[in-house]
């Protein structure tokens, strides 16, 4: 802050802590610098501001992830390096903001694939903020005498992941669009390489380290000739731990039942930026 802002007379008015939030991750798994955590443990959440708001609709912003960082820079200010933020962190953050900002309560919209009819219900975010559990990252994969360590992912790669999709997705509708079968196969296969190597790529920065009895590899290029290798059982229990401590920190899917028929149902739930600002 800068000497002129110490001394306004309307600093009193600056915008107040919302709440406060202890991080599923408890700030573990985080490089030096990157939290400044207080003594209590909790990250103090302020309300977004007219300029956040700005923000959260820049097209360009909200595809390259700086939307994300700015806001949660901006109203999160303990949190330095928003790139680093764990993936187990991202989304309790993200509601923790959306509560600041606009309350507890987020009014939402359902389609019932029952009778069809659509209906809106109001969701306490602060039940959605509570239920996060972190994946169990402390407990390594063993086979044999190898103990093969996990880790969260970072918010700079989950969005450069989500880029990589994004592309795969794009190149894969223009695919469609080529009528010679010959040529159709050709560019399909290509994809499938592309995304089964992004796949692996992706399953890699999940990986902390590999121990064997001589030594510890945290080295990449190690570990992805270790995967490349290994035999196909150990490589599926690794991609099905990898898929385990992943959904274990999205947002499950809320329950739900129609007002106008009883049909219980479930219904995907996912914090936006866009939507933060009612």
């Amino acid at each position: 802050m800068t000497d002129a802002a110490k001394n306004n007379p309307l600093r009193q008015y600056f915008r107040r802590p919302a709440l406060y939030l202890k991080l599923p991750s408890g700030g573990k798994g985080y490089p030096a610098g990157a939290i400044e955590m207080p003594e209590s443990g909790e990250l103090a959440v302020y309300p977004m501001t007219a300029i956040d708001e700005i923000t959260s609709r820049t097209p360009d912003a909200l595809y390259n992830g700086l939307a994300v960082t700015e806001i949660i820079k901006s109203c999160v200010p303990g949190i330095k390096e928003p790139w680093e933020v764990l993936n187990v962190d991202l989304d309790p953050l993200l509601v923790a903001i959306r509560i600041a900002t606009n309350g507890q309560v987020m009014e939402l919209e359902t389609y019932c694939p029952e009778c069809k009819e659509s209906s809106k219900f109001d969701l306490n975010l602060t039940g959605v903020l509570t239920s996060f559990q972190p994946g169990d990252y402390a407990t390594p994969i063993k086979s044999d005498d190898l103990h093969i360590k996990f880790k969260p992912l970072n918010y700079k790669q989950v969005n450069k992941a989500g880029e990589s999709q994004f592309q795969i997705q794009r190149i894969l509708n223009q695919v469609d669009s080529i009528e010679d079968p010959e040529e159709r196969g050709k560019r399909t296969g290509e994809i499938v390489k592309d995304i089964n190597q992004m796949a692996l790529e992706l399953m890699i920065e999940t990986i902390e380290y590999i121990k064997t009895p001589e030594a510890t590899v945290f080295d990449k290029d190690f570990i992805k000739e270790f995967l490349q290798n290994c035999d196909k059982n150990l490589y599926n229990r690794v991609r099905d731990k990898n898929i385990e401590l992943r959904k274990s920190t999205e947002l499950k899917p809320l329950d739900v039942t129609c007002i106008h028929c009883g049909h219980e149902h479930t219904q995907e739930f996912n914090i936006n930026i866009t939507d933060f600002f009612d």
